[in-house]
């Protein structure tokens, strides 16, 4: 079974009724708050035209450890965020409200 397949097997269980364990839905949630991260720490590197490299000596890590990042599969500390934020010249803002999450780095004023 290819990938496209489960997913609609999973969705039309859930419209069926068929709810995920508490678990599962954890997990869903905190994957999707790890790629929110990825996706704001992209767009705000791009934003900048630097590249990963140079995001990663700017915040004290590796390259690999950026890409992993950006790519959702890392849940960062608060001091490495903060790391990211004075790396990438923004202030970070998260916004969690139960299972939603809102991840923004806004610039800072010249």
């Amino acid at each position: 079974m290819n990938h496209t397949r489960w997913k609609l097997t999973r969705e039309r269980a859930i419209t069926e009724g068929q709810n995920e364990p508490p678990e599962v839905e954890a997990m869903r949630t905190e994957i999707r708050m790890a790629f929110d991260l990825g996706q704001a720490v992209h767009d705000r590197r791009t934003a900048l035209g630097i590249s990963q490299t140079e995001l990663a000596k700017r915040a004290n890590m590796t390259q690999p450890q950026i890409s992993k990042l950006e790519l959702g599969g890392t849940v960062p500390t608060l001091p490495l965020l903060a790391r990211l934020a004075k790396a990438l010249d923004a202030s970070l803002n998260i916004a969690l409200d139960g299972d939603t999450s809102t991840v923004a780095f806004t610039p800072h004023a010249v």
